[in-house]
This record gives C-alpha cells, structure tokens and sequence, in this order.
C-alpha cells in the first residue's frame, strides 16, 4: 500500500501532525494562502492547478493535463493560477514543486504535466481515478 503524505507539508521531509480541515480557512476567511491551498486541496477530489482553464488553458502543458484529465469523462476542480499570484507562488511552496500545471487526488500531490502523463500510460493514474469511487 502506498504511503499518503500529509498536506500542507508535501515535499517536507519533517513529519507533523495533519491538521483538521475546519482549521483550514480562505484568505477571505482570516486564513494565509498556504491555509487556503490545504482547503483547496482537501475540499476537491481532484484538483488541477493550471494557467487558464480546462476549456482555455494557457500553455501546453496545462492543455495536456487538463485533456488527460478530461479523457477519464471524471469532474475535477481547477484553480486558474495565473489570476492570482499568491496562489501561483503559493503552491510552488505547499508542493515544494516547482513548475505548473499540478494535480492532486484524493488530497495527494501526483506531480505536473510529465509525471501525470506517465501515470496516464501505465496505468497509475486510472487506479488513482478508480480509488475515488471506493
């Protein structure tokens, strides 16, 4: 069985407790944006942090995902990075990944554009798709 990190702290090797989500809050609420991220993440099944959107996105890399994505006939969430540039740094650090697009399941960061790609290929992704509706 593969271990699930706990969010917000991916990338980090130190373990902590996870905290609840009620703790969690948007900016709008009193909450930092790392807070906001870990709300966003554990509030949707599937989330894709991209440039634009599914049904525009601005880059190629985002299109691939958000068509891998799409191909599954699943309904995900997106965050539009580049509307809000705290967002956009902001989840470069929560994931401690560098670059855009990037996709979470289930509350687990899967990776970018290539990695979900490769997951598409080999399986991977479509057990992760199918984990959700058990």
């Amino acid at each position: 069985m593969a271990k699930k990190f706990s969010l917000p702290i991916a990338g980090q090797s130190a373990p902590t407790a996870p905290a609840a989500s009620s703790e969690h809050k948007t900016r709008s609420q009193g909450g930092d944006v790392q807070s906001e991220l870990a709300h966003l993440v554990e509030s949707n099944k599937i989330l894709i942090f991209m440039k634009g959107s599914p049904q525009w996105p601005q880059c190629g890399f985002s299109a691939r995902a958000a068509q891998i994505l799409d191909s599954f006939g699943v309904s995900y969430a997106h965050v539009n990075v580049l509307e809000d540039p705290e967002i956009r740094q902001g989840i470069k650090e929560f994931s401690n990944w560098p670059t855009i697009p990037q996709i979470y399941v289930n509350g687990e960061f899967l990776g970018g554009s290539d990695i979900l790609l490769e997951m598409y290929q080999n399986g991977e992704l479509q057990d992760a798709i199918n984990e959700l509706s058990n």
